[in-house]
């Protein structure tokens, strides 16, 4: 991790990252209660180590990282990011929107706002993603 990448993490926690990836742990926890919600538990911790450490990663399709899709890029994945929007995704974004718009105002807060609207997107439609590394080789996108 660079120089800079470490100093933006740090600000980031401090600036109320924790509290976001804490929220990620708690629907994590929720979705473990039941056996059904288990596959989106292990996302969603997954999830809030991005969301404690953001700078130096980010979220991809997970058919630009891997040679296959995967169980969340077909049908199973679109009804997956459906479960996961009507059980904790919607209140996941919220969190996220409403940490953006209070870091929007400050100067300092604005990279950080910006953040917390793509972790939003991310919190909306979760399943057929990866974190990866920033440096880490993608397949170029297909456009039809």
């Amino acid at each position: 991790m660079t120089l800079l990448r470490l100093v933006l993490n740090v600000l980031w926690i401090i600036t109320g990252g924790i509290w976001m990836a804490a929220a990620w742990i708690i629907a994590g926890c929720l979705m473990l209660i039941s056996i059904v919600g288990i596959p989106w538990a292990w996302s969603a911790f997954r999830i809030a180590a991005f969301t404690l450490l953001p700078f130096g990663h980010r979220a991809v399709r997970r058919s630009r990282f891997t040679e296959r899709g995967g169980l969340g890029t077909g049908l199973l994945g679109l009804l997956g990011n459906i479960v996961w929007l009507v059980l904790a995704g919607w209140w996941l974004a919220l969190g996220h929107l409403v940490a953006a718009v209070l870091l929007a105002v400050t100067v300092i807060g604005i990279p950080f706002a910006w953040a917390h609207l793509k972790l939003a997107g991310l919190a909306l439609w979760p399943v057929g993603t990866e974190i990866v590394p920033i440096g880490a080789r993608l397949r170029p996108e297909i456009s039809y």
